[in-house]
């Protein structure tokens, strides 16, 4: 009898790890499971509409979908780029050499000429030959290829369509938890490296902290990513705000900053460390600035409320009070301590100083400096349409200038 109650048990626990794979994970099972519907609608639809047209839909909206509606309207108005591109440069190559390997081999190095001379990204140059090879396939004719565009239109919109679905929260929402989770890990860090300060850390700890703060830096992109989502999501969309998402914008900036100066923090403890250690005079006012700015930290980001309130501003205020007691402990132990010692633990006060300007947002380096939206290679097109036609048209007058000079 106690076997039969092992064993079933251990079923039933091997079953609630199963299930909890997916509990836990419900905004993955929630993108999967709309992308699927996506595809099997795409594929009914695609065939309902147009003959045959239910594996090419089904095809490009798979590639099209993406875990966001702004994604999804990008990779979506690639797929259509390329397919236009794909379908004229097929049915051209095809005309002259029949269907066979060179047809084949030109189309793909001709895509590939046609993205990069319409300046498109990384994505969209890919989509190109591969929607090429789709219209290139067995019986191509003018009919087919129209058929085939046809299907990727629907494949790609509806795509779109079920993108919005994609997640439960709003573009907004999603950088406010993105900005949540990483400050709450920063601050954290903050006040470990505080009490490791205080008890005497080893060198190995201090590696430790410079390795969990090497992996805080890695989460940057993905929250300025999002945020730039949310700024695009509230140009196009009559229900968003724009000025919640442009602060929001500038809270992932203020957490990009912070979080660097506390790799930089994360480091300089290392460094000490393998020189011998900080000494003991500084060890408390340093753990003090170090508790101050975590303090600081999770006052500023616990909550989704945009304003900066007077508890905000206090706490911001403890951590400057606190970094300058440090300054202070350090140029009076300045005769008797090691200048490189010295050296570094004004840095950290320098760190500490500016991680405040950030949370309080006081720094002309979160506003007055323009960052990048998103690197080139993300875009749909790295030039935008105005650009390449203002560039077209300056080059064509020159050329005509040329000409009627001579």
């Amino acid at each position: 009898m106690g076997r039969i109650e092992y064993i079933m048990a251990d079923k039933v626990g091997f079953f609630k790890r199963v299930i909890s794979l997916f509990s836990e994970r419900k905004s993955w099972v929630r993108q999967i499971g709309v992308a699927g519907i996506a595809g099997a609608v795409s594929w009914q639809v695609g065939d309902l509409l147009v003959k045959n047209g239910g594996v090419v839909a089904a095809i490009v909206c798979t590639l099209s979908i993406r875990i966001s509606l702004h994604k999804s309207l990008r990779e979506g108005f690639g797929q259509i780029i390329g397919t236009a591109i794909g379908a004229s440069v097929a049915l051209t190559a095809v005309e002259l050499f029949n269907f066979g390997f060179i047809s084949v081999g030109i189309t793909i190095v001709m895509c590939a000429v046609v993205a990069r001379a319409l300046h498109l990204g990384e994505v969209a140059s890919i989509n190109v030959p591969v929607t090429a090879l789709i219209v290139i396939g067995p019986g191509l004719s003018e009919s087919t290829a129209i058929h085939r565009l046809s299907s990727t239109l629907i494949g790609a919109s509806i795509a779109i369509f079920f993108s919005y679905f994609s997640h439960a929260k709003t573009p907004v929402g999603r950088s406010i938890d993105q900005i949540a989770s990483v400050s709450a890990k920063a601050a954290d860090l903050l006040a470990h490296m505080s009490e490791g300060v205080a008890s005497g850390y080893s060198q190995q700890d201090a590696g430790n902290w410079l390795a969990k703060a090497r992996l805080l830096i890695e989460e940057i992109p993905a929250i300025r990513a999002q945020s730039v989502e949310a700024r695009g999501h509230a140009r196009w969309f009559p229900n968003a705000r724009r000025d919640e998402a442009q602060e929001i914008y500038i809270q992932g900036i203020a957490l990009e900053h912070t979080v660097v100066q506390i790799r930089t923090i994360a480091r300089t403890l290392f460094d000490s460390a393998v020189s011998g250690g900080i000494a003991d005079s500084t060890q408390k006012a340093i753990a003090v600035a170090l508790s101050a700015a975590s303090y600081a930290i999770s006052s500023r980001f616990e909550d989704t409320d945009l304003s900066f309130d007077d508890s905000h501003q206090s706490a911001t205020s403890d951590a400057r009070d606190a970094s300058s007691a440090l300054a202070e402990t350090l140029i009076g132990d300045a005769k008797d301590a090691d200048q490189e010692q010295i050296v570094r633990g004004i840095s950290l006060a320098a760190n500490i100083d500016r991680i405040a300007d950030s949370l309080d947002q006081s720094s002309p380096a979160l506003r007055d400096v323009i960052t990048p939206d998103e690197p080139e290679a993300g875009k749909v097109l790295r030039i935008s349409v105005r650009a390449q036609l203002a560039q077209l048209v300056k080059a064509i007058s020159r050329r005509m200038r040329t000409i009627f000079r001579r």
